[in-house]
């Protein structure tokens, strides 16, 4: 039989395991991802996706209004500042997309994120949307500014996972949620960035 184990090297069963192992952490990895993002809608008339309600708020994930912006200085900072650096990010894909039009299609996804998470934050903070200054050169070829955009999404997500794990309530769910875009963000465009290159 082509298949007896005592006919196989030993490697043979190793590598299968191995392969096994590695596939069932993937998928692991895809479902928790998935979990994380089963909240994440695009319709707005749908609860939770920043749609009206009749009492005048925006509904949350739970279906409830979300609270007033915040007077607390510490987060009103953190929100701040979050929305500071999301606006930034917006405007670095916003501008890779132009000087690089085959990947304006790919950084949509991208593009429409920023601008939600934007206007959350910036509602959250009750503050005025914060000033962005001027951008730093992106990388010369495509594959340089999607790997630039890979890793400044994967440090935004650092940053506000650090900033929501510093906070309580629903401002730190708030910075999680976006750092968790954050990061399928920053996966999906590395994997963009392999796949470009072969």
């Amino acid at each position: 039989m082509p298949n007896d184990p005592q006919l196989l090297p030993c490697w043979t069963t190793v590598v299968a395991r191995r392969t096994t192992l590695r596939a069932a952490a993937l998928t692991a990895g895809t479902a928790a991802t998935a979990a994380l993002l089963a909240g994440c809608s695009d319709d707005p008339s749908e609860p939770g996706t920043g749609g009206s309600t009749q009492s005048g708020g925006t509904k949350g994930p739970d279906g409830k209004k979300q609270p007033e912006p915040s007077t607390d200085p510490a987060v009103v900072a953190a929100l701040s500042t979050a929305a500071g650096q999301v606006a930034q990010a917006a405007q670095r894909v916003g501008a890779a997309s132009k000087l690089y039009p085959a990947l304006a299609a790919q950084l949509a996804v991208a593009t429409k994120y920023h601008a939600q998470h934007l206007a959350k934050l910036n509602e959250a903070s009750g503050t005025a949307p914060a000033a962005v200054g001027a951008l730093s050169a992106l990388p010369k070829g495509a594959a340089a500014a999607l790997a630039d955009l890979a890793a400044r999404e994967q440090k935004l997500a650092v940053a506000h996972a650090t900033a929501a794990a510093k906070l309580s309530g629903t401002h730190a769910r708030l910075l999680a949620m976006v750092a968790a875009s954050e990061t399928q963000l920053a996966a999906a465009l590395t994997v963009k960035k392999k796949q470009a290159a072969r």
